[in-house]
């Protein structure tokens, strides 16, 4: 393993400490981030994995029992009965308290094998190995798992801290292009609410920050992730900092539901993120110039910016069931500039489809 970056994740509201590690190879040494009494191992992986997944077991089997159980892809995932297929498998294998979960996907498996891991026995030993852009700067590093229910997003979850988070840039590689942008928004995310370098290289060269192989795209991913550990570990059970990341979530989170999760996570959150631009404009006199800037780089990242102009009631009507709404009345992270994010609680509706009716096409 060589040229590896550590970003610690300091533990808060009694969560372990433990670390982000982002660079190539690191596969060849999940063992040495695995406790001395672990004696089995469940890999939970999507399917497009198998093969990798595999190896994985292989590299594991001369120390561990290692069982591997696919998982739908993305948000199919996230369900109840596929929770209780790997709760079945470590009951019939006998799973106890010092063994492990692997997580080997994008962010909806980590999501789920986060969760798989918090509720089996309370809780048992886990590690996180994103293969997505998303996974690596958003799902798998700050410690929130969970699945979805039909009357939304996350709505069932555990906060449970992974053992480590191990982004292996090499899987990467092979990624489609269209996964890797759509992934991106979360690092762009980042970029609006505390790392506006990350703002100034997508702007400076938009193809070589989302290439995988460009010293960019790398500084860019540990940028997004150095961000999210600094907030996680002030405050892990989102408490109140927290919810800085949620900028662009609470109507991106709609929009999904309202896709069926047919739609990428990244296109969604893009389209959230410009709403909360234009809500920003209205009710914190976020500037022009910035409003434009979200709408010139996610456009550069072929990421949409808008939606139908007939689906706002049924968008509001979600969004009003989203866990980070409190009681009646809803929360919007918006900015005052970039980089300095704040709450804002109860807007009036009025001032929310006026900012909707700046997205809508």
């Amino acid at each position: 393993m060589t040229d590896t970056t550590v970003i610690p994740v300091h533990g808060t509201d009694g969560m372990a400490d433990y670390e982000v590690h982002v660079g190539r190879g690191l596969l060849d040494d999940v063992a040495e981030h695995l406790g001395s009494r672990v004696a089995k191992i469940l890999v939970v992986h999507a399917p497009t994995l198998g093969a990798r997944a595999e190896q994985l077991r292989a590299r594991l089997a001369d120390r561990y029992e290692v069982i591997l159980a696919e998982v739908p892809d993305a948000e199919s995932a996230k369900r109840v009965e596929v929770a209780a297929f790997c709760w079945q498998i470590m009951g019939q294998t006998d799973f106890t308290r010092s063994d492990a979960v692997i997580g080997f996907g994008g962010g909806a498996t980590t999501d789920l094998a986060g969760f798989v891991a918090a509720t089996w026995m309370r809780g048992v030993e886990l590690i996180q190995i994103p293969t997505s852009v998303l996974g690596m700067v958003d799902a798998a590093v700050g410690g929130k798992t969970g699945i979805n229910t039909a009357e939304g997003k996350n709505l069932v979850g555990a906060f449970y801290a992974p053992r480590a988070v191990l982004c292996d840039l090499d899987v990467l590689d092979t990624l489609p292009r269209n996964e890797i942008l759509a992934g991106y928004a979360e690092v762009v995310k980042a970029g609006f609410i505390a790392e506006p370098e990350i703002l100034d290289i997508v702007e400076a060269d938009p193809q070589r920050a989302t290439d995988p192989a460009a010293p960019e795209f790398r500084r860019t991913i540990e940028l997004a992730i150095g961000m999210k550990a600094r907030v996680v570990g002030e405050d892990f059970t989102e408490q109140g900092l927290r919810e800085i990341l949620n900028y662009g979530h609470t109507l991106g989170h709609a929009i999904e539901h309202a896709e069926r999760y047919q739609w990428r996570h990244g296109a969604a959150i893009a389209i959230g993120m410009m709403f909360a631009a234009e809500l920003s404009r209205l009710t914190r006199h976020l500037s022009d110039a910035a409003v434009d800037r979200h709408r010139r780089i996610l456009d550069s990242l072929d990421l949409p910016t808008t939606y139908p102009a007939g689906r706002w009631s049924t968008l509001l009507a979600t969004m009003k069931r989203d866990k980070k709404a409190r009681g009646a009345l809803l929360r919007f992270i918006v900015l005052d500039d970039i980089g300095r994010p704040t709450t804002v609680q109860g807007p009036d509706e009025g001032l929310l489809f006026a900012a909707y009716q700046e997205i809508a096409s």
